[in-house]
């Protein structure tokens, strides 16, 4: 099944218009210009702003019969409020509806859907796509575009209906992958919780250890800004998080204070066969990682370019992006180049611009980095 058998009329309802709900909405609405969304949020600007841009046929401030005729349903709220709207929606839906999420931990929700006898209606979603913008103005129809999105359906999911919602997810530009609820949160602790505290932690040491003179702050630049860039995150979100899959968390937290440990006594022993094999170990597993899909952890379409130190040159790169109409999110100047390519950085607000700036730098003599 693909986006040509999914039903164009279908109905979809989306609690929540922030940056994910909104997102998808507008997705759905681009691929199935014929299908009908109803949209609740608790912000009157954001329903106004979905009804304007016709990503919404219907718009409420409540969860009532107003969503009684929906095929899926999205619960697009923050993850401890996703089970309260559950209840709401249980004496609503019709029979055949389904009901999902796109909360990045699973347990909570299987667990009340399980309590509420909604396992028939119900398969979790987790679009791992994001930003550091957060709402319904910062939302695009190509978010989740390449982004795996991994689904967990129920002992009692109708294999059919599986079948249609991966169709659906794909139709959006997603890759669907199915999973138990139970090794997703297992494993999305160790490649987007976890690096989160880390980072996080990571700054607040560096915050703590610097000197009054703050050469540290004024030197961070290259590999710490890229491992520590999703510090920058939501705090409510993570705690959110952190408080919802905190066994998965203190697991892999003792695994990696354990192996932090076992360096920290390497190196008091001047153990270099060691600490090469780490680096070799961890480079060799990183580099197979995939390069054409995007992950929970914020997304950043950064390439960089070597410019001379020379007048005109920074204009002309500006010039050609402005000649091919390309929209950037950030350029910087690289003042410190010991993790760097190019000493010029520009991150774009997709892929498209991504690709299609590199082509023209490249065309124009530039040498081009894509990291």
């Amino acid at each position: 099944m693909n986006r040509k058998t999914v039903n164009p009329h279908l109905h979809y309802g989306f609690i929540g218009l922030g940056l994910i709900g909104a997102s998808i909405a507008k997705s759905l609405r681009r691929v199935f210009a014929e299908c009908t969304i109803t949209a609740y949020n608790r912000s009157e600007s954001a329903r106004i702003m979905a009804f304007k841009d016709g990503v919404a046929n219907y718009v409420t401030d409540k969860i009532d019969d107003t969503f009684k005729d929906c095929d899926y349903i999205f619960l697009c709220t923050p993850v401890e409020y996703n089970c309260e709207y559950l209840k709401l929606l249980k004496d609503i839906i019709k029979p055949n509806c389904i009901v999902t999420d796109v909360g990045s931990v699973k347990t909570n929700i299987h667990e009340a859907v399980k309590t509420l006898n909604m396992e028939a209606n119900f398969i979790g979603g987790h679009p791992m796509a994001g930003s550091e913008k957060t709402g319904y103005e910062n939302a695009t129809d190509r978010l989740v575009e390449n982004a795996f999105y991994p689904i967990t359906p129920t002992p009692l999911t109708n294999p059919d209906k599986l079948n249609e919602y991966k169709a659906i997810v794909e139709s959006i530009g997603a890759i669907p992958v199915v999973m138990n609820y139970a090794e997703h949160d297992y494993t999305v602790a160790g490649i987007s919780h976890l690096p989160h505290i880390i980072a996080s932690e990571l700054v607040n040491l560096v915050k703590s250890s610097d000197s009054e003179k703050g050469f540290m702050k004024l030197l961070a630049a290259g590999g710490f800004k890229d491992i520590t860039r999703i510090a920058s995150s939501s705090p409510e979100m993570w705690e959110q998080i952190c408080m919802t899959n905190t066994d998965n968390l203190i697991k892999l937290l003792d695994d990696y204070i354990n192996m932090l440990n076992e360096v920290k006594v390497r190196l008091q022993g001047k153990d270099n066969s060691f600490i090469n094999n780490m680096f070799a170990e961890s480079r060799q597993y990183r580099n197979q990682f995939s390069k054409n899909t995007t992950s929970s952890i914020l997304k950043s379409y950064r390439l960089y370019v070597d410019i001379a130190d020379e007048i005109g040159t920074l204009s002309n790169v500006i010039r050609i992006l402005s000649d091919n109409g390309i929209n950037i999110k950030n350029l910087r100047i690289e003042n410190n180049r010991e993790n760097e390519d190019g000493v010029l950085s520009i991150t774009f607000v997709d892929n498209t611009s991504l690709e299609t700036a590199a082509g023209l730098f490249k065309a124009n003599g530039y040498t081009v980095y894509v990291r």
